[in-house]
């Protein structure tokens, strides 16, 4: 590790000078020679570093939505080609051309951090030996090395001799249960960051490789920060937790905000943003407004969580607008009406016996409105009887019998 940190001893000169101009500033509160003062200054070198590689997280979010996107035609192409791998990078090269991805962009905020943490690991290991580095002098060197964290010098390690614990004035316990505590958070909070971005922000209707990976990673990199940890002195442990724990809350507010289409994320948003548009009537901000003319933009080509969301618009009487507005629809608002007070409307079902029942009623009923039609519609002749029908010639008198089917006549 100390030949690797030599290796950007080009940066130690800058990162020393930062870590001593904030070193100024909480000394002044807390008094120079404390842990506070020394520890909140490798703090504020993350956040000043993790809000100039703010860019480049943006860059690294949107290459792994795009690698995510891509993954159905990258796995269509190593099947396509799978015989001829010349071709086949040719070919996903094209892809990456195509779709403005760079598969390397994820690694460059990763990139890019590295050789400030191997500046502050060789500031902290000549702290640690007790020779000046960079801008700190003798002066600042007594100063460092005597600031504790908890009991636990800056520049001591897990797997310190006790001789060496003891020449910067702590005892073995401390600097071991320190260590082991910040190494157990360090990797836990790596462990979460890669498991909040698994569950929440993958699309999981899409099975890939990529996915499989990215779940490896899940377990492996918690236990290589906890195997490299044992040899970091406590201040780098100090930067790798609180980078940690940034990047943690970076990818938060990043996945509420801005999710992953498709992902469980994704339907809380559209969920969280039907419920704010049903409250007001309306999408306020702009970003919200984007959000909602893509969707409207992919038509048919909308996934599940979008097409649940456009429902639910529908259903609380809202039409989503091409601009990223919503409009009050009175007909989508009139035909769910009526379809509820149809669905309310609906008779209960009969028993069988019922059925039967209201059956004759029925019958019963037509019957006897036949009667009474047949006796209004019936010629009325006073005082006189009814004129008999003559027989016709040939025939006899009185009631005849009918013939029998085999008569011609």
């Amino acid at each position: 590790m100390d030949t690797i940190a030599s290796l950007f001893s080009f940066i130690t000169t800058p990162v020393s000078w930062i870590i001593v101009q904030f070193h100024k500033l909480y000394g002044a509160i807390f008094g120079p020679d404390t842990g506070w003062a020394w520890g909140l200054s490798i703090v504020s070198l993350v956040i000043l570093i993790r809000i100039c590689l703010i860019p480049l997280f943006v860059k690294q979010i949107k290459s792994m939505r795009n690698m995510q996107a891509l993954q159905p035609k990258m796995k269509a192409i190593q099947e396509r080609y799978k015989s001829d791998k010349q071709r086949q990078s040719e070919e996903m090269m094209k892809l990456y051309k195509e779709t403005g991805t760079n598969p390397l962009s994820s690694c460059l905020p990763i990139l890019a951090q590295s050789p400030f943490f191997f500046a502050l690991y060789y500031v902290l290991s000549n702290i640690a030996s007790g020779n000046t580095v960079g801008v700190i002098n003798e002066q600042l060197l007594d100063s460092a090395r005597q600031a504790h964290i908890f009991g636990a010098p800056l520049a001591a390690k897990f797997m310190d001799s006790p001789e060496k614990v003891a020449s910067l004035d702590a005892s073995l316990n401390s600097v071991r249960i320190v260590t082991a505590i910040m190494i157990v958070l360090m990797s836990a909070s790596q462990f979460y960051t890669q498991r909040q971005l698994m569950q929440k922000n993958v699309d999981l209707t899409v099975k890939t490789p990529y996915m499989q990976q990215q779940k490896m990673m899940m377990y492996i990199f918690p236990v290589i920060f906890a195997v490299m940890g044992i040899n970091f002195p406590v201040g780098v442990l100090v930067y790798w937790l609180t980078t940690n724990v940034w990047t943690m809350g970076q990818q938060m507010y990043v996945i509420n905000q801005n999710p992953t289409p498709g992902s469980k994320a994704q339907d809380e948003y559209l969920q969280r943003l039907l419920k704010s548009v049903g409250v007001r009537g309306e999408v306020r901000s702009r970003r919200k407004r984007n959000v909602v003319q893509a969707i409207v933009a992919k038509g048919p080509d909308r996934n599940d969580n979008e097409r649940k969301f456009i429902s639910g618009l529908a259903k609380a009487g809202f039409a989503a607008q091409a601009d990223g507005t919503v409009a009050k629809s009175e007909t989508v608002a009139a035909e769910t009406e009526s379809g509820a007070q149809g669905r309310r409307q609906q008779p209960k079902r009969q028993t069988k016996a019922k059925r039967s029942q209201a059956t004759a009623k029925t019958a019963g009923d037509e019957s006897d409105s036949k009667l009474s039609l047949e006796k209004e519609t019936k010629p009325k002749q006073a005082g006189k009887p009814a004129a008999r029908q003559q027989p016709k010639a040939g025939q006899r008198k009185g009631q005849q019998r009918p013939k029998h089917p085999s008569s011609k006549k």
